[in-house]
């Protein structure tokens, strides 16, 4: 099934419960830009929130929302479902601006929200603005959340929609030798592994602050285990949702730092974040990759928190980073 939806996309939620309380939290390390995101997000309030799972998922998408910054105008979005057993997969496809080629690159971007939340509504300004930068095509796909659907399912769902990428790639008027994956957080454990199967198919990758482990035993997770923006106890919960069985703790699909193997991975870009618990988690998976011999390139934002890509109307970083994935993927396109 596949339909055309409008060019401006509008999500709103009416506050009625406290979503985060930090208050305690010491913010002098803290630049100026990133305090006034923490006193938000301390005033971010969900409506009707029935439990956590709930609140987390109306959060993220608030959150998103009010720092988000201005939705860019693109060419084109479109929306399809792929049919996959017994389940459809949504996804989103923004065509951007300026593209008028018959085959364009494309991107199969992964979100993140601990493999519990997220949506399209929660990354659209983010994908609207990596359309545009990138000049390709950004695949979102709406995989399926734990704890209703824990692993392998979002994997599954991520992988089949890959597949289905360059199986159909002429059909999407899409060059299936240009094709990439980029992830957020758990998105990126996600895209980490699924480019271990499908990685001699696609042209690079880019893990954005990475979640690649569920031990927690850190430097930056110790420095940041109270947040802000994510903090231990929620991890602690949301890799308990997600991995159902001591058999899924052990596999290196579910856990990217326990990959052995990288043999298919293309080139990768690992984006973290100073001021962020998974910080080292993402770098120990960056030395996993260049000891496998991948060509790794790793950026660490100074200043910035987990979530920064989500900021951009309130810190200038987040359209840096854009601009340097931007030039990231098109090196490994050409």
């Amino acid at each position: 099934m596949k339909k055309y939806i409008g060019i401006i996309m509008m999500a709103g939620l009416i506050s009625c419960k406290t979503l985060h309380n930090n208050s305690n939290m010491n913010t002098n390390q803290y630049s100026p830009e990133i305090v006034k995101v923490i006193e938000n997000l301390q005033q971010i309030h969900v409506f009707d929130g029935k439990d956590a799972l709930d609140i987390s998922r109306k959060g993220y998408e608030t959150m998103a929302l009010q720092l988000g910054g201005k939705k860019e105008m693109i060419r084109m979005i479109e929306e399809y479902s792929i049919l996959q057993n017994d389940h459809q997969i949504p996804v989103r496809i923004y065509r951007p601006n300026g593209i008028e080629n018959e085959k364009s690159p494309a991107i199969l971007y992964i979100h993140g929200g601990w493999f519990i939340s997220g949506s399209f509504e929660t990354h659209d300004a983010l994908v609207r603005q990596l359309a545009n930068a990138t000049d390709a095509v950004i695949v979102f796909v709406d995989y399926r959340l734990a704890p209703e659907h824990p692993f392998p399912a979002g994997f599954d769902d991520v992988q089949s929609a890959g597949e289905w990428i360059i199986h159909h790639a002429d059909a999407l008027h899409l060059d299936k030798n240009k094709i990439g994956i980029i992830g957020d957080s758990a998105g990126a454990a996600l895209a980490a592994s699924v480019s271990t199967q499908l990685g001699h198919q696609l042209k690079f990758q880019v893990l954005i602050y990475p979640a690649t482990t569920n031990t927690f035993n850190t430097q930056s997770w110790k420095d940041y285990e109270n947040g802000p923006i994510i903090n231990k106890e929620e991890g602690i919960r949301a890799w308990k949702w997600y991995l159902n069985s001591v058999s899924d703790q052990k596999n290196p699909l579910a856990i990217p730092l326990l990959i052995k193997d990288f043999k298919n991975t293309p080139s990768t870009f690992i984006l973290s974040s100073e001021h962020d618990p998974l910080r080292d988690e993402g770098q120990q998976l960056a030395e996993n990759m260049k000891a496998s011999g991948v060509k790794v390139t790793v950026s660490v934002y100074k200043d910035m928190v987990h979530g920064f890509m989500h900021m951009g109307a309130i810190v200038k970083e987040t359209k840096e980073a854009i601009e340097e994935i931007s030039v990231f993927t098109k090196e490994n396109l050409n």
